[in-house]
Order: C-alpha cells, then sequence, then structure tokens
C-alpha cells in the first residue's frame, strides 16, 4: 500500500484495450464472448481498477441465458463484488490511489436519488432512475479485467494486515462479496455480541455466510437446516470444535414443536434474532413458524428471502413483541464494518476456517463457472472468475 506521506501519480499505465466479456443478448444457450474493448478511463466519481477477482452467483447460469429473467441493458458486461487494484483515479480522488487493494462493492446507489439502486453487472433496479443509472454512467461489470466503477463503492483494504499478517489471499478476501449481503441483514436488527441467533437455510451460499458474519459479530449462532449431511459440514469449523465454542446445529423435521423444543432446548434456551434468506421454493416450509417461535419476548426477525408472499405466526409475533424487519441488501457503513472486522481478525476467512474456493475460472471459461457455482452444496463455497 503506498505510504500516507507519499504523493502517488494518479495513474499507472494501462493497456488502451483490455479483455471482457460482452453478453450482446439474453439467449440460452450463452450469447457471451471474450471481446477486446476499449480500456474505460476515469471520470470524476469514478476509478478504473484493475480487476484481480470478481464473485460468482449460483444463479448466474439462468440470470443471463434467460431463464431467470433479470433487468438489464444489451449488450453489456456482466459481473459482479470484486477485488481488485486501483489503476486510474480522476483527479476529484482524495484517498484512492493507484496501486491500492479494494474491494468493490456491486450495490450502486443514486447520487442524487436514494430509490436509484443497481447491482453492477447484473440488474438495473426496480425504478427508471436505477434503470437509467445502469444504461448511463455504470453500465458495465467487472467480468473483465479493467473496470471503471463508482468511487464510494471501492473500499481500500489493508493489505498489509489482511495478505501479510492473517495470510489471506485475493481469493480469500473475495468471500467479503458473499458475506455483504447477510452482514446486512443481521445488522439491520442491532446483532449484538453473546446474542443467540438462529440461521435458516444455513448450509447454502448466503445462509453459511451469515453464519460466518454472526460469529464475526461474537454471535453464538444455530445453523438450521433440513440435510444432517450437509449440516455436519459445519463440525469441522473451529468455531464448532474449539472449546466454548459458538456454533451448534438443528436439523428441521417438518415438525414445529418439536423443531421448536430442538431450537430452545426445551425451552430453556430462547434466541434473541432469526435471520432467514430462504428461495422461493420454501414459501410452504414450516420452519418460518417454528423459528418466529424459538425467539424470546422482544426478539428480532430479519427477512432477507425472496418470497412474494409469506405467511407469518402473526398472533405469536404480537403477543411475543417480535420485530420483523426485511432487508434487501445492506448499507455503505455496513461494509466499512464487515471490512473492519476482517482487518482485525474477528471476520475468518480461508479454507482454514471452512471456507473454500471450489472453482476458479478465466474469462474464457465462464459457462463452466456459472454450471460450477449453480451445483455448489455446501456451507462455505464460492467460485471465482479471474480475468
Amino acid at each position: 500500500m503506498a505510504s500516507s506521506n507519499s504523493i502517488p501519480s494518479r495513474s499507472t499505465t494501462i493497456p488502451s484495450t483490455h479483455r471482457a466479456l460482452l453478453l450482446s443478448s439474453t439467449r440460452d444457450p450463452y450469447d457471451i464472448s471474450v471481446v477486446s474493448n476499449a480500456t474505460p478511463q476515469p471520470t470524476p466519481g469514478s476509478a478504473v481498477i484493475r480487476i484481480l477477482a470478481s464473485g460468482v452467483l449460483t444463479y448466474n447460469n439462468k440470470v443471463y441465458s434467460g431463464k431467470k429473467p433479470y433487468p438489464y441493458p444489451t449488450p453489456f458486461v456482466p459481473g459482479s463484488g470484486s477485488i481488485g487494484r486501483v489503476a486510474s483515479v480522476h483527479e476529484d480522488a482524495t484517498r484512492l490511489t493507484p496501486g491500492v487493494l479494494v474491494f468493490f462493492d456491486c450495490f450502486i446507489r443514486g447520487r442524487d436519488d436514494p430509490d436509484a439502486l443497481i447491482l453492477s453487472g447484473l440488474s438495473s433496479g426496480f425504478t427508471k432512475g436505477s434503470t437509467d443509472l445502469m444504461v448511463g454512467a455504470w453500465r458495465d461489470g467487472t467480468y473483465a479485467e479493467y473496470a471503471r466503477v463508482p468511487l464510494e463503492n471501492c473500499f481500500p483494504l489493508d493489505e498489509t494486515r489482511l495478505c501479510t499478517e492473517l495470510g489471506y489471499t485475493v481469493d480469500d478476501l473475495m468471500y467479503l462479496f458473499t458475506v455483504s449481503v447477510p452482514f446486512g441483514g443481521l445488522r439491520s436488527v442491532d446483532l449484538r455480541a453473546g446474542e443467540k441467533v438462529i440461521v435458516t437455510p444455513a448450509a447454502g451460499m448466503y445462509g453459511s455466510a451469515a453464519v460466518v458474519a454472526a460469529l464475526a459479530m461474537g454471535a453464538r449462532v444455530v445453523a438450521v437446516g433440513r440435510n444432517l449431511d450437509t449440516l455436519n459440514v459445519f463440525k469441522s469449523w473451529p468455531a464448532y470444535s474449539e472449546e466454548g465454542g459458538r456454533l451448534d446445529i438443528v436439523q428441521t423435521t417438518g415438525d414445529v414443536d418439536a423443531d421448536v423444543a430442538s431450537l430452545t432446548k426445551d425451552g430453556t434456551d430462547m434466541a434473541d434474532v432469526f435471520f432467514d434468506i430462504s428461495p422461493g421454493k420454501a414459501i410452504g416450509s414450516p420452519h418460518y413458524k417454528s423459528c418466529i417461535r424459538a425467539l424470546r419476548r422482544g426478539g428480532r426477525a430479519s427477512y432477507m428471502g425472496a418470497h412474494f408472499e409469506l405467511p407469518l405466526p402473526a398472533m405469536t409475533m404480537t403477543l411475543n413483541d417480535i420485530t420483523f424487519k426485511a432487508k434487501w441488501m445492506y448499507e455503505r457503513e455496513d461494509v466499512r464494518a464487515m471490512i473492519k472486522l476482517a482487518e482485525n481478525g474477528f471476520l475468518k476467512l480461508g479454507e482454514k476456517n471452512g471456507i473454500k474456493t471450489v472453482g476458479k475460472f478465466p474469462l474464457e471459461k465462464f459457462a463452466e463457472a456459472f454450471d460450477a457455482c449453480s451445483k455448489m452444496s455446501g456451507p462455505g463455497l464460492q467460485v471465482i472468475i479471474a480475468p
């Protein structure tokens, strides 16, 4: 990292062209190819970063083939959250300098409209302002060698601390992309150190990241799911096996009363928080009722799932003063807090802590990357595209 006392140049030598994935249209099979694009230049309020690694979502294969319709302009460069190095900045940048390692947060907000929200390289959002934001200023994502991104979405990382002292690799740091989403949900209900939180479904991509986030925040975690074999993977995590471990597992049975008893140790150990990020197909699952019933009076539920309609035990919630907080994504301060936890050694990353990169692919093998990610099964897994 550059010394705070130095005066670095405003750019490094970058090529006039670079390689990128270009999605020309939405179809199955993919209408995506590796192309040579002009390398972007920084404009006011932006930085150009050299992409070292970008995250892959379990549903990329469906979104970019049209099987799961998402709004985005075509043609465009797809992408997601990334780890990169600043290559060039505009003269209005006051902190970022070339060479700095950064986490690029793909959740871009309109500077003059709080309702203009897009996911870089994935979705143009739900309002006209959001669409304008993506079609105009921030059209292209990070499945490329270089990307122009908003200054405020580049979060500097303490490379000496993270990579030298803690021994993390770029691949390890890429898991910040996955953790950021449930971290925002947990922060939205003010999860505190020492509290007990129930996480469902705990073995999925975001559910297991919620387990990681909650442990980093000092909570005691109950990882909940239907598949015991998958849940048993958590037993290899240090947080489960260490003395005074703060991680436990509970397999749901579908019997609400029995599940409440398991979650609360027969009513002697009620939970403070219930976090859920279930997919839409779980709409009829009884786990919502059992997990809410497992909350103490005044407990909180953080909901980040994807349902159009969700039946809830309203009477139980009313009588027990339960707060139900829905949350999409996270706040900018959440990202800063997450990075602080990582830099200070509380947010555990890397394979020694149960986080595994099961595939790392170049741009040319994007289809293999999407396929590998869609087939991931188990907690703490990720797939990366590295240009």
